[in-house]
Parts: C-alpha cells; sequence; structure tokens
C-alpha cells in the first residue's frame, strides 16, 4: 500500500506519526544534561561512543574545573583526561576538548557561535551536533540525525537515503521548520525505548498502524511489552 503512496500522503502520514510520537512522549527533550550552550556543545562531542548517563554523571566535575571555554582551553591535559576517564577514548576525547576549546577563544571570543555554518568549522563539531547545539541550547530549528533518527526514518518509509545529511534534508521536507528540533527528539526517545535496532518492540509500538516496517520484531504485545524500555540508554 505504502509503495503508492503520493509525496502528500507521505507528508500526512509523517506528520501524523509525529503527533501520536509527541503524546507519547510529552516530556522528550535532550538527554544530555547541560546549563549553557557551551556546556551543551561538550557534552555533545563527549557522548561520541558512550551513553548521556555517563556523559551525565561527569559533568558536574568538569564544569565545576572548566566553567569556560578559556578555562578548559587552558585545561592540564592529565586532570582533564582523569575527568573524562570514565568515558572512555579518553585521551582522543580530551584533545577534542582542548581544540574545540582553544577554537573557540581564538575565533568566537570564548562564546558559542549560534550559527550552523560556524559551528561546523570547530573541531569536531558535526552537522548532527551543531544541529543539537542550535536547537536545545538557542531555540533554532535543527534536525539531528542520530544513529535513532535515521533507522526510524528508514522504517518509517519517509526516506531511503542513508548519508545523514540527505536524511536530514529529506525529513526536513516533510515537516514545519519550527518543528524540527522536538521531531528529532521523539524519533530519538522512541528509538532508544521501543524500536529497537535489533528486536523493535512492534507490538507495544504506537505507530505500528502507519509503519511499513511493522513485523520486524515481535507483534504479540506480551512479547513486545518485554522488551520496552522506561528510559534512555543506561
Amino acid at each position: 500500500m505504502l509503495d503508492a503512496e503520493t509525496p502528500t500522503g507521505l507528508v500526512r502520514r509523517a506528520r501524523k506519526i509525529d503527533r501520536v510520537l509527541a503524546e507519547t512522549y510529552p516530556d522528550a527533550r535532550c538527554e544530555l544534561d547541560f546549563d549553557n550552550p557551551f556546556e551543551l556543545l561538550v557534552v555533545t562531542v563527549l557522548s561520541a561512543q558512550t551513553t548521556d548517563k555517563r556523559v551525565n554523571a561527569v559533568r558536574p566535575t568538569l564544569f565545576a574545573a572548566y566553567p569556560d571555554a578559556p578555562a578548559m582551553a587552558a585545561a592540564e591535559r592529565d586532570k582533564l583526561e582523569q575527568i573524562v576517564g570514565p568515558l572512555g577514548f579518553f585521551r582522543a576525547k580530551t584533545e577534542s576538548l582542548l581544540k574545540l576549546s582553544q577554537a573557540l577563544v581564538e575565533r568566537y571570543d570564548g562564546q558559542v557561535p549560534a550559527r550552523l555554518e560556524d559551528l561546523v568549522t570547530l573541531p569536531g563539531v558535526g552537522r548532527k551536533t551543531a544541529n543539537v547545539v542550535l536547537g536545545n541550547a538557542f531555540g533554532i530549528p535543527g534536525i539531528t540525525v542520530d544513529t535513532h533518527f535515521g533507522r526510524l526514518a528508514r522504517r518509517f518509509g519517509w526516506t531511503d537515503e542513508t548519508d545523514p545529511v540527505k536524511v536530514e534534508h529529506a525529513i526536513g521536507a516533510l515537516f514545519p521548520k519550527r518543528d524540527w528540533t522536538m521531531l528529532s527528539h521523539h524519533l530519538i526517545w522512541h528509538g532508544r525505548r521501543i524500536c529497537h535496532s535489533r528486536n523493535p518492540a512492534c507490538g507495544a509500538c504506537p505507530v505500528a498502524h502507519w509503519c511499513p516496517a511493522y513485523g520486524e520484531g515481535p507483534t504479540d504485545p506480551e512479547a513486545a511489552a518485554r522488551l520496552v524500555k522506561t528510559e534512555g540508554r543506561a
């Protein structure tokens, strides 16, 4: 049925799915803790290859020691490594934070720029990280194409693209710009809780009726319910 879907039909179905996910996850938000744009930029960079929970655990110590870009740019490497050590890849992450902070000081007077074209020039910052910061710290709409978002966009039949930038543009064309940031949260929350990469909980999915991938996981409600996570990544 969805093979013959018109462009208008796709838009309507996509927006219906988002409305249902908004009702399902009324508290959807960025699951990284932060108090300002600099903190969000740093914790987003640190979240690569680890969990939000672990990043949130080191955040108070990190920003008590280095509250802003000038302080972090001047950090002693070994002390910074000790703080980010629990996150894994601590040498590479320390190097990333030092380079990022130094670039902020040298190019932007220590302030996080509020334009995507500026953010993506910073060391270790790609479009995904830039859109997280724009949408959540500055209120500027952006689509965050992480692994969850890309997986769900394809499962929902919204796009066949696999390149994150192409996914971002394809999905952006289906939704009003004002919805982009919350759309990202809805899909990421759903991907972390129900629509898992392996064994999605199809029988417990609130948008199963509109999903062409229904059946990739167990459709029995009881079996599916056992797969549902009540929180994001541990």
